[in-house]
């Protein structure tokens, strides 16, 4: 039956060789239906591509693509934000106004990424003056989570990569201090006064007996607060800015907007230095908060979080289930706005047309039914037409008429030199690595990778930190002093890359001398940090136990300035029970020595100090 038969749709089985058909010409016919087809699919339009970041809708193949990275607590909503604005795109239809698509009007295909915002920022200003850097960055849109990055990348850049007057405000968000609601209630109900801020904080600080004198029952002698990096983050930022603001007014300040002349003030920055006092530990981003501060007041007492992230902890979306309600504190002298503004990127890699499509894109994410979209998420909205609903009820912990004073962001040049100046006022850290070099540790190059570790730890320490190394097996060996890290740095390099495996292991008894040598540290004005890196299986016979470790833990704690003992697990037969009984006394977590990964064990580390 041939090609043009009336049945030639119809599929039929025949021999591979009929009358007719030697093997050369099956041959030959195989190879041109081979042909055919790559020619048919490199012919199949460009719509069956997806690309990742859009939503999982198809690239329609005349679109114009509009990238964008948005700041990581965006992540709620904007995945579903792009995915239907795609979606409305590639159904010929405008996702603003709904109509469809004029005869000749190009569709938008978005995709979309978060990165931390200060992150971000730097790597758009590389692309303007260090392209090679490995950090480049080169987005039509960026959206962080407050307007201060814009400001920072025109001021940083030397030229306008952001037109702030067409940076339009997309979800509202203010900074607050989230704290335990008795905690609250107990500053409150002691000084005598509902609004509380950082004057009032300290004084728990600065109060003999901490909490106890605030009336909680064996309350610790001293406060744990927590903020983010101000040069990764935005909410460490805003707060640092806020912190800069409270010493500045205690100081006698009376001006709108912070000055360099307040930012160079002495006095101002010890004034800042006081409230970091109270810091328990720092962390490179929110997220980790998040989950920290959910495991109640043992762990921190109060933490700077945008207002969104406070709602999705007391609505029980973390891994901990609070067992208390977090209330928003607006600090009495004031705080900032988070807008998340869309900043369209003036730059050779972004065409008018694509910015045009960028605005689009603006427009569609104040559209009411989006808003309503991102305000189910925590986030108040930035439509004013769109009225303030669920969740912002008290039984999640917001006040919806605060904050009744919010702060004059500073000039550029100040932000600048309020970042520069986080070196001078932020706690500083004693830090003393515990490494094991038991026999065990030889086992599946679990030393080595603890080796690396340590070492790319000490290469990104900040050289205000003090550092000291002890090793243990059979023994417990110090091997090098807490000191400068400055004048401890090579020694320390030249003492880890030579540790070798062998002997057993004297787990307890590290644990106690490591806790008992910070302990002999002169200075109580410093984050005080033990590393342990180990395997985690005690193998020693010198009669410690997993109690005298914790006991040793234990009776830190009710220092001014207690000891942070974090233990980090190698190997797949890694003791995890043990080494999380001491985490968990620390009030510290576990972490996974993965040799895959050991920058994100780092930063978990470093979100210590």
């Amino acid at each position: 039956m041939g090609l043009n038969s009336p049945n030639a749709n119809r599929v039929f089985i025949t021999p591979m060789y009929s009358e007719g058909n030697d093997p050369m010409t099956v041959i030959r016919r195989f190879w041109m239906l081979l042909l055919a087809m790559i020619v048919l699919v490199a012919c199949l339009p460009q719509d069956a591509q997806v690309t990742p970041g859009a939503g999982g809708v198809s690239r329609p193949n005349n679109a114009i693509d509009v990238s964008i990275i948005y700041a990581p607590e965006s992540d709620l909503y904007m995945p579903q934000v792009i995915a239907d604005f795609n979606r409305a795109f590639a159904e010929g239809r405008n996702p603003v106004t709904g109509e469809r698509l004029a005869s000749g009007e190009r569709p938008i295909y978005v995709t979309g990424e978060p990165g931390s915002s200060g992150t971000v920022m730097q790597g758009i200003i590389n692309a303007f003056i260090a392209p090679n850097n490995q950090n480049v960055r080169q987005p039509v849109i960026f959206q962080p989570s407050v307007s201060h990055w814009l400001a920072l990348a025109n001021y940083q850049a030397g030229r306008t990569v952001f037109d702030l007057t067409q940076a339009r405000a997309t979800a509202l968000a203010p900074v607050v201090m989230a704290i335990w609601e008795s905690r609250l209630n107990a500053i409150q109900q002691t000084v005598g006064s509902v609004e509380i801020g950082w004057e009032e904080l300290l004084t728990v600080l600065n109060s003999p007996n901490g909490w106890q004198d605030f009336g909680i029952p064996n309350g610790r002698r001293t406060v744990y607060y927590g903020h983010t990096d101000p040069f990764v983050s935005s909410t460490g930022l805003s707060t640092l800015i806020a912190e800069f603001y409270a010493a500045a007014r205690a100081d006698g300040f009376t001006g709108r907007r912070l000055t360099i002349e307040q930012v160079n003030d002495t006095e101002v920055q010890q004034g800042v230095r006081d409230i970091e006092q109270l810091i328990r530990h720092y962390s490179q981003r929110t997220t980790e908060f998040k989950e920290y501060i959910a495991q109640g007041p043992e762990y921190l007492d109060f933490v700077a979080l945008e207002e969104n992230d406070l709602i999705f902890i007391n609505r029980g979306l973390t891994e901990y289930q609070p067992p208390e309600r977090l209330v928003a504190l607006y600090p009495k002298e004031g705080t900032f706005w988070h807008e998340h503004p869309m900043g369209i990127v003036n730059a050779p890699w972004v065409t008018p047309e694509q910015q045009d499509a960028a605005r689009v894109l603006v427009d569609y994410v104040l559209t009411p039914d989006v808003q309503r979209l991102i305000m189910s998420q925590g986030f108040r909205p930035a439509n004013p037409d769109v009225p303030l609903e669920f969740p912002f009820v008290p039984e999640n912990g917001v006040d919806p008429a605060q904050p009744t004073t919010v702060l004059d962001v500073p000039e550029a040049a100040v932000i600048t030199a309020i970042q520069q100046s986080w070196e001078l006022v932020k706690k500083q850290a004693d830090i003393l690595l515990v490494i094991d070099v038991s026999g065990s540790m030889a086992n599946e190059n679990k030393l080595a990778q603890a080796q690396e570790a340590a070492l790319a730890f000490i290469e990104g320490m900040e050289t205000n930190n003090r550092v000291g190394l002890a090793t243990f097996s059979d023994r417990v060996d110090l091997r090098v002093p807490i000191d400068d890290l400055e004048r401890t740095r090579n020694q320390l390099y030249s003492q880890i890359r030579s540790l070798r495996a062998d002997g057993g292991t004297e787990l307890f008894q590290a644990a106690a001398a490591a806790v008992d040598i910070m302990n002999e540290q002169p200075d109580e004005q410093r984050i005080r940090a033990v590393v342990i890196l180990s395997d985690g299986e005690d193998t020693g016979d010198r009669g410690f136990a997993l109690q005298d470790a914790l006991t040793a833990i234990a009776a830190s704690r009710e220092a001014l300035n207690p000891v942070i003992v974090i233990p980090v697990a190698y190997g797949s037969d890694a003791d995890i029970q043990t080494l999380n009984a001491i985490a968990r006394e620390s009030n510290t977590r576990i972490q996974a020595g993965d040799p895959n990964n050991i920058q994100r064990v780092l930063d978990l580390i470093g979100s210590y100090f």
